[in-house]
């Protein structure tokens, strides 16, 4: 080899910098084959995920499709839209706070370490703390509790116990920075934590809008719900607010594309079948990972809801 020859290792690809319960990784092929046949014909799409979460879907997009110039996220989760603020922003501020309890982290043994994460899961659940140390403990305690998973309870306290992992990683430098100079490579906006409907307020007017939604999953039965992500419930009333929202983003002519479970009504109907009867709807097989018990950890069908 020349001497003069430069080996580059593969850059870091952008993606998910959040453990996420129903997160779409591993779906993501299935609904890039639903997208619009002429996707990548459209000029200066503004793509919206208002129920962005770990933000797979998002990252995927913004990565294969050079026809998307703007993005709009939303999330109720006011501690993962300071993430996505600061990622996209002030990424060395949370870098380095991140660092800081990294550094906390691996100085004590590994017993300890259990003892290390209650103290910052208390700190976390404590009145006062900065908005941007709020953001790195909410980072820290996805990756090291247990399952990664984002649970909170009756009071809003974040409960999710200790993960016990060896070697999780706290401060992915390079992970934050690729995120950073995706989401840098778009206009994005990032609205503050709250009601999804507002992202109607930034729809293009004179581009093409494409709304990706990925809410709370209807339960497939009475015993499967997970309700503890918020204090706010996404029952069957709000999945039925949701779809009269489609309705007025489809008579804005946006188009629409809704993950969801494949639910069934107590007479075993589809439930999503007869709510959007006059939508196109088809069935993916999804891994789930996120439960505890190995033995139900299992492919399952969910929809995916269009408009076209």
């Amino acid at each position: 080899m020349p001497q003069n020859t430069v080996v580059k290792k593969k850059d870091i690809v952008a993606k998910p910098f959040v453990k996420w319960a129903g997160g779409k990784g591993n779906l993501l092929q299935k609904l890039e084959a639903l997208l619009p046949t002429d996707f990548d014909d459209l000029e200066n799409v503004t793509y919206i995920e208002p129920f962005v979460g770990g933000g797979a879907m998002l990252f995927h997009m913004l990565q294969h499709h050079k026809c998307i110039t703007r993005a709009v996220i939303n999330d109720i989760n006011p501690d993962l839209i300071r993430c996505y603020q600061l990622i996209a922003n002030d990424s060395q501020t949370l870098i380095e706070r991140l660092k800081n309890i990294e550094n906390n982290y691996y100085s004590v043994d590994f017993p300890a370490r259990k003892e290390l994460f209650y103290a910052y899961r208390d700190q976390y659940n404590s009145v006062g703390i900065h908005a941007d140390e709020r953001a790195a403990l909410f980072i820290f305690l996805n990756h090291t509790c247990f399952n990664g998973l984002y649970r909170v309870n009756a009071a809003g306290k974040f409960n999710v116990p200790y993960g016990r992992y060896k070697k999780p990683v706290i401060c992915n430098e390079k992970l934050i920075m690729a995120d950073h100079r995706l989401l840098n490579s778009i206009e994005l906006v990032i609205r503050q934590p709250g009601d999804y409907k507002l992202v109607r307020q930034n729809l293009s007017r004179n581009h093409p809008n494409f709304v990706y939604f990925d809410p709370p999953y209807r339960p497939l039965n009475a015993t499967s719900s997970f309700k503890e992500y918020s204090n706010n419930p996404f029952e069957d009333r709000q999945q039925e607010e949701l779809k009269h929202f489609c309705d007025r983003l489809s008579a804005q002519n946006c188009l629409i594309m809704q993950s969801n479970s494949d639910s069934k009504t107590e007479n075993g109907e589809s439930y999503f079948d007869a709510l959007y009867d006059e939508y196109d709807i088809q069935r993916v097989l999804a891994s789930r990972f996120i439960n505890a018990d190995p033995e139900k950890r299992k492919k399952l069908t969910e929809v995916v809801i269009r408009n076209y």
